[in-house]
């Protein structure tokens, strides 16, 4: 009887697994291998840059660094926007817009689920901005999180005691409730970044900060909603996206997209997908408070 057949009757939770694994390496390579192939096959038609801003914006990094490379590659003539996101922390919401701006070239956003908040704080930057009707977007305001546990503390028995070269330095401490001095002083910084939320939508929109303000509180709209109060261009989707990007580039044919950034993860976290494992929700960072789009 062949090895093979041995190994897998003895350990057949490893040699499954091997099979597992081997599969994922060999799709992972697929994928890298027809993405070269499409580039060499099509190489006379137009090229168009993709950058993909999904899920909680908490790091604005790599695709910053994707929207740098976009511009500076010649061949490719403009940008589609696909944004899937709920928002996020201000700071990377603020810098993917910027790099948004500073493109040179024509950019159109197209809406998926979802682009609200510090989503649609980034859409701004955009020349087009494409929703489907279903589209959650808008939620234009800021939000800061002060947990408190005083109470759970002096449950257990946990006593803190802090040393701060000024008042506010332990201003949102969860081991104490807020001071009316704390929360005057939060309440400042929110209305501060609410501002530059809304000249930003302002500018971007070629709207008065007046007429932003009255859509500012809060609340999320429809695709439909959002493009009757001008905060979208277009209803459709993604291929609608497509055919508006391509009209201000002045392409008419069939285009190639460079598509970015590039998901880095670990054969472990692929694995994991397969099994239907999300440990990424299970996962999260601790913070004393944290102010949000």
């Amino acid at each position: 009887m062949p090895n093979s057949v041995k190994f897998s009757q003895r350990h057949p939770f490893l040699f499954g697994l091997f099979l597992l694994i081997a599969a994922v390496v060999l799709s992972m390579g697929t994928m890298a291998f027809f993405r070269m192939w499409q580039g060499a096959i099509f190489p006379g038609q137009p090229r168009l840059g993709l950058v993909r801003v999904q899920g909680s914006i908490d790091s604005s990094k790599r695709v910053v660094q994707w929207i740098e490379k976009l511009q500076k590659d010649s061949q490719v003539k403009g940008v589609l926007l696909r944004i899937d996101s709920p928002g996020g922390l201000v700071a990377p919401s603020q810098e993917i817009h910027a790099a948004v701006s500073r493109l040179t070239k024509p950019v159109v956003v197209s809406m998926g689920q979802v682009a609200a908040s510090g989503g649609y704080y980034v859409a701004c930057g955009a020349d087009q901005i494409v929703a489907n009707p279903g589209t959650i977007t808008g939620s234009i305001g800021v939000k800061a999180n002060v947990p408190n546990v005083r109470k759970l503390m002096d449950r257990i028995g946990i006593k803190q005691q802090v040393i701060v070269s000024g008042e506010y330095k332990d201003a949102g401490s969860p081991s104490k409730p807020l001071t009316e001095k704390e929360r005057r002083y939060f309440q400042q910084m929110v209305d501060d970044l609410f501002r530059q939320f809304v000249e930003a939508v302002a500018e971007g929109r070629d709207m008065g900060p007046e007429a932003v303000r009255k859509l500012a509180d809060g609340r999320a709209f429809t695709g439909s909603q959002a493009k009757e109060k001008g905060l979208v261009d277009k209803l459709g989707g993604r291929r609608t996206a497509e055919s508006s990007l391509k009209d201000l580039c002045g392409i008419s044919g069939p285009v190639t997209f460079v598509e970015g950034p590039e998901e880095k993860r670990s054969l472990l976290g692929v694995l994991l997908d397969w099994l239907g494992m999300d440990l990424a929700e299970q996962v999260r960072r601790g913070r004393n408070w944290v102010v949000r789009y």
